[in-house]
């Protein structure tokens, strides 16, 4: 009790800083939330972000700080089980090191699903829809479709145009053209929206579409777009490919700046 109290205490003085909060003083303070994860510098950035979110967790256990720490221990465990593979010959201990951030991540996982069962945050029911198959979780997200917090987030339109390209292409590409509108200057969009709307113009050969955000995820860094039957369909219909690209920057420069407006028709 005395250490929990000292503890609590900790983080107590932490929260009253006004300086932003550090790694070191969050391992100082808990080191709890440093030990049980890896201790090499293989994931080192989602690590310390992971350990941060720990420690707002911990200190306001709100569902919106659940979601995100649940966010960033899948993002380390996908990284951290990655990393546990290598192995190291005179090095034993980086190994299980790893491996002990591997458990540490999946343990911490399971109790967040476990507190957040009866959840209405968004991005939570969308969690246990997704990772765990609850359609109880999914109805409810359903519901909440026009909600500000989530009609506002381009993280959640992106997430139900994940649903919908199931069985409905249209509202699919407005969903993805609504979560481009939401994006903020500078910010780079998830690669999936760029991939979800080439895929589903091909699909309904709209070459055109589908030519211009490709080169839109060229441009965005966007890795493993393959442009070329695109361009060929095209090139079979006599379209100048010159002014698709022309609008391609234009697009990506909308984007960038988080001006984009969802367009009526190309």
């Amino acid at each position: 009790m005395v250490v929990r109290l000292i503890t609590l205490l900790g983080i107590v003085a932490l929260s009253g800083c006004e300086k932003p909060l550090t790694l070191a003083q969050v391992c100082k303070e808990t080191p709890g939330f440093c030990t049980d994860l890896n201790k090499d510098s293989h994931c080192k950035a989602l690590r310390s972000k992971t350990i941060l979110q720990r420690y707002a967790e911990y200190n306001q256990p709100t569902d919106e700080n659940k979601y995100q720490l649940l966010k960033n221990f899948e993002a380390y465990n996908q990284c951290i089980t990655l990393a546990a593979k290598i192995e190291h010959i005179k090095l034993k201990e980086k190994k299980t090191s790893r491996i002990e951030g591997q458990l540490t991540s999946v343990k911490e996982m399971t109790r967040l699903y476990q507190e957040t069962t009866n959840t209405s945050h968004p991005g939570l029911l969308y969690y246990h829809w997704s990772r765990k198959n609850d359609q109880h979780a999914l109805t409810k997200l359903l519901a909440l479709e026009n909600d500000p917090q989530v009609t506002e987030s381009a993280e959640m339109q992106l997430f139900l145009a994940s649903y919908y390209i199931k069985f409905d292409d249209d509202k699919a590409i407005n969903l993805l053209y609504k979560t481009l509108e939401l994006n903020e200057a500078q910010q780079k969009p998830d690669a999936e929206v760029f991939k979800a709307l080439i895929s589903l113009f091909y699909k309904h050969d709209k070459f055109k579409h589908a030519y211009v955000f490709a080169k839109v995820a060229q441009l965005a860094g966007v890795e493993n777009i393959d442009i070329f039957d695109i361009e060929q369909q095209l090139a079979d219909s006599g379209i100048n490919l010159t002014s698709l690209d022309t609008l391609a920057y234009k697009t990506f420069e909308q984007i960038e700046n988080g001006e984009f407006v969802s367009p009526r028709e190309f």
